[in-house]
C-alpha cells in the first residue's frame, strides 16, 4: 500500500500542473463514476490547493469542492508530460485532468470521491486520523496521547500501522523507523517510553521527507525486505514474521533492536 511519502510525492508532482489553474479538460472513464457528473461540476473551477494527510490526497477546487482519494493497495496517481505514455491501461483510469501539455491521471484505487470542504472537516473517517507523520510540525502531544489510549498489550509495530495513532506510516516505514531507533517492534505499547516512541518518528521523518521529494527509489531500505541478510548496524541476521490482525510482515534485527 502506498505510504504517506508516496502520496506526498504524488502531490508534489501534481501541484505544479494543476494548482492555481482551471483544468482544460476533465474525464471520468471509469464506469462507476459515469453518473457522478464530476466534469460538469468541476468545469471552470480552479484547483486552489493540492495537499495530503497521511495516505489521503485532496484536490481542493473553488466553490468549496474537494476531490478526495485513497489509493489502497493498488491505486496510483500519474503525471505525464508531452508524448509520455500512461503507466497503466486507459481502462483503469478513474479520472483524467488535462492542463496545458500535461495529464494527471488517477488509476485504480478503492476510494475517489467528490465532497464539500465542510464534509472533509466532519467526515468521521478523516476526523479519526492521527497526526500526519509528514506535517511540517509533527503533533507530538496528540500522537503520544493516541498511543497511550490504545490497547497497551498491542505490539508497537501493529500500533504504528494504525492510522488513528499516526497517519502515513505503512509497513516499510514501520520497519525502518523501529530499526533506526533500535526499538523492538514486538514490544507491547506499555513497554515503550515516550522518548522511544518519538525516536521512531524522528528517525523516519527525514527519510520519508526525502522520499516525498525525490520518490521512494531514492531511499535505500536498511531492514525492510532484507530477511536473512546481515543487519547493517550489528551484523546479526534480519528476520521477518507476520504481525497484528492483518498479519503484515515485520522485518527487524533481534541483535540490536531491544
Amino acid at each position: 500500500m502506498p505510504e504517506g511519502d508516496t502520496i506526498a510525492y504524488a502531490a508534489n508532482r501534481i501541484r505544479p500542473v494543476l494548482e492555481g489553474r482551471i483544468p482544460d479538460e476533465i474525464e471520468t472513464p471509469q464506469p462507476r463514476h459515469a453518473l457522478d457528473r464530476w466534469p460538469s461540476r468541476l468545469a471552470g473551477r480552479a484547483v486552489v490547493s493540492v495537499d495530503t494527510h497521511g495516505k489521503h490526497l485532496f484536490l481542493r477546487f473553488e466553490a468549496d469542492l474537494v476531490l478526495h482519494s485513497h489509493l489502497g493497495m493498488v491505486g496510483v496517481w500519474g503525471v505525464y508530460g508531452p508524448g509520455r505514455r500512461w503507466g497503466r491501461s486507459a481502462r483503469r483510469a478513474w479520472i483524467v485532468f488535462r492542463a496545458g501539455d500535461h495529464e494527471v491521471v488517477e488509476f485504480d484505487g478503492p476510494l475517489l470521491e467528490l465532497m464539500t470542504e465542510g464534509r472533509t472537516r466532519f467526515d468521521q473517517r478523516l476526523a479519526a486520523l492521527g497526526p500526519d507523520v509528514l506535517a511540517a510540525e509533527f503533533d507530538k502531544g496528540r500522537f503520544l496521547a493516541r498511543l497511550h489510549s490504545d490497547d497497551q498489550t498491542r505490539s508497537l509495530g501493529d500500533a504504528l500501522l494504525d492510522q488513528r495513532n499516526v497517519a502515513g506510516i505503512g509497513n516499510i516505514w514501520k520497519a525502518e523507523g523501529c530499526w533506526e531507533a533500535g526499538v523492538d517492534p514486538w514490544r507491547p505499547v506499555s513497554a515503550v517510553t515516550d522518548d522511544e516512541a518519538m525516536a521512531i518518528i524522528d528517525a523516519m521523518r527525514p527519510r520519508m521527507g526525502r522520499s516525498a521529494m525525490l520518490g521512494h527509489r531514492a531511499i535505500q531500505a536498511r531492514v525492510y525486505g532484507h530477511a536473512g541478510r546481515p543487519c547493517p548496524r550489528c551484523g546479526a541476521t534480519i528476520v521477518a514474521r507476520g504481525q497484528g490482525d492483518a498479519n503484515r510482515t515485520t522485518y527487524w534485527c533481534p541483535g540490536c533492536q531491544r
